[in-house]
């Protein structure tokens, strides 16, 4: 192997300023082994005796040569020739080279160096070389960059620090980039480290000269006597100068944090009217506008503004350039141009959306009004080159003869109101009219749109809403002639059961009178309650026969192709509800499950006991953990959208077509159940069906009894001479009775009927048709009435007002009203603080006679 020894002194590296060395010779290497052989062949010769000695000391002499090559080696006396740094084309690269390099090993010390980084470090030769660390060594300025830098060359990865190196006795500074990167196949065989410095004081210098001309364009920018602000395409702020910012009354720090946007500083809709721009790809586009800027105090500042917007290659526009000139100063030298910018004010904050187009209706121009209207009825946030685009496509036609119409001339053109072309059902009215032919240029029209969704959706819960009062009074007044009609049937029926014994052959014919006529009650009342006409009574229910009552009525809503099935739960608790209300939310209920399966399916309603533990594992949102009775009606039906399910118990919401439901079912459903003290739940699944859970709160009827118990004085059971206590089979209740009762009634049947069943009871009863009647009755008894019982609605003179008068006259009267409306319908006219008792519709002779006789107990 051919080696060569350094020129200076040991350990230095090679610089570019030294000798070249002399390359090895093959030839002198086998003259060396030819030497060494006939050598060996010579002490052959002498015999083994005669040459050991010889052999010996060329050993030993041999052993001092490689001995003092290893110690020369090992101190950099020696060294194998390096063929790559005897390369013709590297090594010149590498001395020549304009950034100084250098190659250190695993301990740091400079192996190479060329001429440059002898420059740049100040060595004056290749004997004082000095690796990075300890040329910088207690230069504060760079210490902290060549500590990063040896941390990367240990770790050997690829680091980079830019420093300034100051001159020594004030000598101006310079600027160093250094660079180190490891020298190996790869990182983790990396054994040389090369380090690079480069000179970029003039790049630094000519970079400080170019931001300095920067900071006084931004200088007199922001001092300018004009305002000017810069709007990303999301609508942020990124740039406003100082002279807006101070006209606003803004802090350019807000601003600069990216705490502002467009529609902060655009009064109305004027920033729709910046974001409205459209333009071909690739185009630049500048547009006028005068709007008014809103500062921070809430004030307003008129302005007409220069924007500049440019497109990209695919037409989507870029950050916007925008100057700012305060027009105040206009209207007061120029009256001519203050007229202008009146009528552009009034254009653009009109609440009406106003736009010019041609004889096709694209449009030429339009308010901010206009442009925003048109951004929210664009998929793309964009503004439509044509108003027709703004329109239902089935309904464009309508719209486009009036704008023809205009283009000719033609006046009073009637409103078009037409569906607009959005997501959503939304509605507007255009008004066309046409401009004078000397005026017009590219302009042939202008329309004005407004839009009037909410118009149409609140006349159309207007007139639901009539439509249900109306339906509402229809029922009412059928179910209060019923009413009438059914109380005679039912009272005269009790007279034929009191005549006639369960033996005798026609009780039957008259227990099926009574039931059919029960019945007859029932529809009466459920139509009443959908008039809500009808006073709520809750009572304690038993939920299972409820629903087995309701089944019959229940296959017949949801039709042949809807199967139903009701699963009770097993013991079921008592829940204390109004039966009628409960009825309804059911029939609610089935009637969307049957609307929901147009081709049929199964409705379930399913009853159980959920206990304490279990509502609080549900945790349903404002559920307290309780005893309840879950009823669940579900369905296999078309389910609910989520987007819609938070809606559908609000009043008047309905996703059925136009006359095909009123939505007011499921918002009823919510009333009444919360009216009870329960809760009313959701699941639904689009294509799989809806569960609708009821959870009603159990009744404690034996917690009942010990409050009524309390509150009841205690029945005294005394006993003589050892007798029993009374015993505790009930007896019938004693329904009969004295005194005298005035009953005013205007049909005359059911007055007779009623006070045959009161005298046969023991009463007096004095009988009267009408309001007047019954206070010429009173004024012939002076006064002395035990009790009235009147009707509600008559002739001439109602209960109320017959209630006013008679307290007048004697204010400790008792009085029962009887009525087949709701006892709230007539309360209200009554003067506060009036007693009064109430009997529903047609009752049965014992309800009416137990009415007066706890009336008259009160007395």
């Amino acid at each position: 192997m051919i080696t060569e020894t350094s020129q200076g002194r040991s350990g230095e590296p090679q610089a570019a300023a030294e000798p070249p060395r002399r390359g090895g010779s093959i030839a002198l290497v086998l003259l060396i082994a030819g030497a060494i052989v006939a050598a060996a062949l010579a002490f052959m010769t002498l015999g083994r005796a005669h040459a050991q000695p010889y052999i010996v000391g060329s050993l030993a002499l041999l052993a001092m040569v490689g001995l003092f090559m290893l110690f020369a080696f090992a101190a950099g006396i020696v060294r194998f020739a390096d063929r790559v740094a005897d390369d013709p084309i590297m090594r010149p690269m590498a001395e020549h080279a304009f950034d100084g390099l250098a190659v250190t090993d695993a301990r740091g010390h400079v192996v190479y160096a060329n001429q440059a980084y002898l420059s740049l470090t100040g060595a004056t030769s290749a004997q004082d070389v000095r690796p990075v660390e300890r040329v910088f060594i207690g230069n504060p300025d760079v210490s902290e960059a060549v500590f990063r830098l040896l941390k990367a060359a240990r770790e050997a990865k690829r680091h980079s620090e830019e420093v300034r190196v100051a001159g020594a006795d004030g000598a101006a500074g310079r600027w160093l980039r250094m660079r180190v990167r490891p020298l190996g196949p790869s990182k983790n065989d990396a054994k040389f480290t090369v380090w690079s410095l480069a000179d970029i004081t003039r790049d630094r210098e000519r970079q400080e000269d170019v931001f300095q001309e920067l900071q006084h364009a931004i200088e007199y920018l922001d001092h300018a006597p004009a305002g000017f602000f810069s709007v990303n395409a999301a609508g942020d702020l990124v740039y406003v100068n100082a002279t807006l910012a101070d006209w606003l009354g803004h802090d350019l720090a807000e601003i600069g944090s990216g705490g502002l946007k467009l529609g902060d500083i655009m009064s109305g809709d004027g920033a729709a009217l910046l974001t409205s721009l459209i333009a071909a790809p690739g185009e630049v586009k500048t547009e006028v506008f005068d709007v008014d800027l809103r500062m921070r105090n809430g004030r307003t500042m008129p302005a007409r503004l220069f924007h500049k917007l440019a497109f990209g290659a695919d037409g989507i526009a870029g950050p916007s350039r925008t100057l700012v000139i305060s027009r105040a100063r206009d209207e007061r030298s120029d009256p001519q141009r203050s007229a202008e910018v009146r009528f552009m004010r009034f254009f653009d904050h009109t609440p009406m959306a106003i736009a010019t187009v041609d004889k096709t209706g694209a449009v030429v121009r339009g308010n901010a009004r206009f442009a925003k209207l048109a951004q929210s009825l664009s998929s793309s946030g964009a503004v439509a080159r044509s108003i027709l685009a703004a329109v239902n496509e089935r309904e464009r036609s309508r719209l486009s003869d009036a704008i023809k119409l205009a283009s000719e001339g033609q006046g009073d053109i009637a409103p078009v109101e037409a569906l607009l072309d959005s997501q959503r059902e939304r509605w507007g009215q255009f008004f066309v009219t046409a401009i004078e032919e000397d005026e017009r240029d590219a302009e042939a029209a202008i329309v004005y749109l407004l839009e009037t969704t909410e118009r149409r959706a609140l006349e159309n819960q207007i007139n639901q809403a009539q439509k249900m009062d109306t339906v509402g009074q229809l029922a009412g007044g059928i179910a209060h002639d019923f009413n009438n009609v059914l109380s005679a049937i039912m009272m005269a029926n009790d007279f034929l059961l009191n005549a006639h014994k369960p033996t005798d052959p026609s009780f039957q014919d008259i227990m099926q009178i009574k039931q059919n006529a029960t019945r007859a009650a029932t529809l009466v009342r459920q139509l009443l309650a959908f008039s809500r006409r009808q006073t709520l009574r809750p009572q304690v229910l038993h939920l299972g026969d409820a629903l087995s009552d309701l089944t019959m009525l229940l296959r017949r809503l949801i039709g042949e192709k809807v199967k139903l099935d009701l699963v009770h739960g097993r013991d079921l608790w008592p829940v204390k509800v109004d039966v009628s209300q409960f009825e309804q939310v059911i029939v609610n209920l089935a009637v969307n499950a049957r609307d929901a399966m147009p081709d049929g399916g199964r409705l379930t309603v399913r009853t159980a006991n959920v206990t304490a533990q279990e509502a609080e594992r549900l945790s349903y949102k404002g559920m307290p953990p309780a005893d309840y009775v879950r009823i669940d009606v579900s369905d296999t039906g078309t389910g609910i959208p989520p987007d819609i399910l938070d809606k559908i118990f609000e009043p008047f919401f309905s996703t059925k077509e136009v006359g095909k439901g009123t939505g007011l079912g499921l918002s009823t459903v919510y009333g009444i159940v919360k009216q009870t003290g329960g809760f009313v739940y959701v699941d639904s699944e689009p294509g799989k069906g809806t569960t609708f859970r009821i959870l009603l709160p159990r009744h404690n009827v034996e917690k009942e009894a010990e409050n009524a118990a309390l509150q009841e004085p205690a029945a005294a059971t005394a006993t003589s001479n050892g007798e029993s206590k009374a015993e505790s089979k009930p007896r019938a209740p004693d329904l009969t009775g004295q005194g005298t009762i005035l009953l005013v009634e205007d049909e005359e049947g059911l007055r007779s009927l009623n006070a045959r069943g009161l005298r046969s009871r023991g009463y007096t009863v004095i009988e009267a048709g009408n309001g007047i009647e019954a206070l010429e009755a009173l004024e012939e008894q002076n006064g002395v009435i035990d009790l009235v019982v009147s009707d509600v609605v008559m002739p001439e003179m109602d209960g109320p007002t017959l209630l006013k008068t008679m307290r007048e006259r004697n204010p400790k009267l008792k009085i029962i009203f009887v009525s087949g409306y709701a006892e709230d319908a007539f309360e209200k006219s009554l003067p506060e603080n009036q007693q009064f008792a109430f009997l529903a519709k047609p009752f049965t002779l014992s309800q009416l006679v137990a009415a007066v006789k706890e009336t008259m107990a009160e007395a």
